[in-house]
């Protein structure tokens, strides 16, 4: 009978004993990846300062695009991790023209059709370096790849005519997608030497027109959505997470 009842015992707890087990092993997979994340986004957080000091100008305009782009996230509903992952995909999406020279870079006249060649290598370069943080494997790198993959497409256009690869449609990463639109959007909007930034109901209109063609039709929409809602706040500076002080939206 006494032997009955423990079989009893052990068969009752038997189940349990392995799904403790899978449960603990899948916590301490989840913090080691997010320790891992973290500890690369510290290491992105240098970099960024090294673009800082190099290049002001796109320093600044990616930080302009990071913040649109996280807007239109927030917008679709995005939760919190991806909305981390767009921050740095789009404060990245220019890194690469860390190494294009200066004389190309900072050129005031038209680009000769070989320096344009070379200009338009930059969101290829950016992928490279970002591919840098992947190399390690786990779900640190595969974060870091997604934010990769968004850096290297960002030109590329929906009707499939864009660069470097010529995706087309959805094929082109979500990520993507937005920081054309709030790359183009920030370049339509932002004062230069030589012009004054166009208004934003000027802009939208722009982004609108070629909806389709070169835009997600449907993002296009969520963006001039968010942009509607922000311009409606007035404030002049905006925050980053990877970021501790204020930027401000009007470009130099």
């Amino acid at each position: 009978m006494a032997n009955s009842r423990k079989k009893h015992n052990v068969v009752n707890l038997h189940p349990e004993v392995p799904q403790l087990t899978v449960q603990e092993m899948v916590k301490e997979i989840n913090r080691l990846k997010d320790e891992a994340f973290h500890f690369n986004y510290r290491i992105a957080k240098c970099l960024l300062r090294a673009l800082e000091f190099k290049d002001i100008y796109t320093y600044e305009h990616s930080a302009r695009v990071a913040y649109y782009s996280v807007k239109t996230g927030e917008e679709l509903g995005l939760g919190q991790k991806d909305l981390t992952k767009l921050e740095l995909a789009s404060f990245f999406h220019d890194i690469g023209k860390m190494g294009i020279p200066d004389s190309i870079l900072l050129k005031p006249a038209r680009l000769e059709e070989a320096e344009f060649h070379l200009m338009k290598s930059h969101p290829e370069k950016s992928y490279q370096i970002l591919l840098e943080f992947c190399e390690e494997g786990g779900g640190a790198s595969a974060d870091f790849q997604e934010i990769a993959l968004a850096a290297r497409h960002h030109h590329e256009r929906y009707d499939g005519r864009g660069y470097p690869c010529g995706l087309k449609g959805e094929a082109i990463p979500l990520f993507a997608r937005i920081i054309l639109i709030a790359d183009t959007f920030d370049a339509m909007t932002s004062n230069r030497p030589y012009r004054k930034g166009l208004p934003y109901e000027v802009a939208f209109s722009e982004l609108r027109e070629f909806s389709g063609d070169q835009f997600d039709k449907n993002l296009v929409e969520t963006f001039i959505s968010a942009m509607g809602k922000d311009k409606s706040k007035g404030a002049a500076e905006f925050y980053l997470n990877i970021h501790p002080h204020p930027f401000k939206k009007e470009a130099a």
